[in-house]
């Protein structure tokens, strides 16, 4: 995809802030501290469009981030962070929970797991409940550069069998700083936009 245009459009809490020109959606969801702003710039090309932080926890919305005026990439915040009072978790879950089940033009998830570890308990119930609600998923698995390439299979298959993968969804290695997986991560989502 050659990226033409790429803006940050709005950070929504409730459905009635969500855009309404019905382009299709691609979410992504994951930990706090999993690398989700810089696979989002990294895809568009741009340093900084989405806000990378030191401070994990810092997305507090939907951040909706509208591309060459054909896709939403729908920048959820990132799970499992301590810091963040139990009363703000609930509310974020019932956020996510109603754009998931809700939202029409939502094409896909993207479910990014940092590749140097286990999937958490988190992923875990994030994957499974993105299968329960039938919501096509493809699995991302960032910082792949930390690691020696002798160890991304072996790595990989700890991610599938914490998951529980099912195998007919993608899983794509990526690395944000190198490109790695670019290239694969958007001919998934142009089959899954144009599908």
């Amino acid at each position: 995809m050659k990226i033409t245009q790429a803006e940050f459009v709005i950070s929504a809490v409730l459905p009635h802030q969500y855009p309404e020109d019905a382009l299709p959606e691609i979410a992504l969801a994951g930990r706090s501290n999993v690398g989700k702003s810089s696979l989002i710039n990294n895809l568009i090309m741009r340093k900084a469009l989405a806000r990378t932080s030191s401070q994990p926890g810092k997305t507090q919305q939907l951040n909706y981030y509208r591309v060459n005026d054909k896709v939403y990439f729908v920048d959820f915040p990132g799970y499992g962070y301590a810091k963040v009072s139990k009363t703000e978790r609930q509310a974020w879950g019932v956020m996510i929970e109603t754009y998931l089940k809700e939202r029409e033009p939502l094409k896909m998830v993207l479910l990014i797991v940092d590749l140097r570890h286990p999937p958490s308990k988190d992923d875990q119930l994030m994957y499974g409940w993105l299968k329960h609600f039938n919501i096509p998923v493809t699995i991302v698995t960032t910082k792949a550069d930390k690691l020696p390439r002798s160890k991304w299979d072996k790595h990989l298959k700890v991610v599938k069998q914490t998951l529980e993968a099912d195998p007919r969804d993608k899983v794509i290695m990526y690395s944000s700083e190198k490109g790695i997986g670019r290239e694969e991560l958007w001919q998934v989502i142009e089959e899954k936009i144009n599908g």
